[in-house]
């Protein structure tokens, strides 16, 4: 399989901290702003959105940040049934009348970002959600966009993106398979 990195890790790098300061720009700031990362790589991803943030404003991590697993909202959960359950952590404050910025790593099809906005009602009912995303590949099978993007790879659906970080895969880079 042929496999081409389009990502490095100061790309990578780059891309999050733009990411931060136009979330920064587009909110007018940090006040009745949550970040919450979607497991796995999101989680990662909005982590390191969330550390840009606190270097340049005067507000804690624990105030912004937060995960929100999604496993049970999926509608795919029928084809893979034993995936694990992950932790939800929301910040104390909590999401109502709030700008949420869902982050994820890549965006495809949308029906991530649709179990996402289905499991935020459990939580309470944000001002505003928008959505954050390191790579928009396209093929979207539902009407979602991103908000704030690191890169646009258009793809051929049988193509496979792959994104890499440190955390958990002790490389920082994103590649294309396929």
């Amino acid at each position: 399989m042929e496999t081409r990195t389009v990502l490095s890790a100061s790309d990578i790098d780059r891309a999050v901290t733009r990411i931060a300061h136009e979330i920064l720009e587009s909110n007018h700031g940090v006040s009745d702003l949550v970040i919450l990362g979607i497991p796995t790589r999101g989680a990662v991803l909005a982590k390191r959105i969330v550390s840009v943030i606190t270097r340049n404003e005067n507000v804690e991590e624990s105030q912004l940040l937060g995960q929100l697993d999604i496993t049970m909202y999926r509608d795919d959960l029928a084809l893979n049934p034993t995936r694990p359950v992950g932790v939800t952590h929301i910040p104390n404050d909590g999401i109502d009348d709030k700008v949420v910025v869902l982050v994820d790593d890549v965006l495809f099809s949308g029906r991530t970002i649709r179990a996402a906005l289905d499991a935020l009602n459990d939580f309470g009912r944000p001002k505003a959600v928008q959505l954050a995303v390191l790579v928009d590949r396209g093929h979207r099978e539902l009407p979602i966009r991103a908000d704030f993007v690191g890169k646009n790879l258009p793809t051929a659906r049988e193509e496979r993106i792959r994104v890499h970080l440190t955390e958990s895969d002790e490389q920082n880079q994103v590649v294309i398979e396929g």
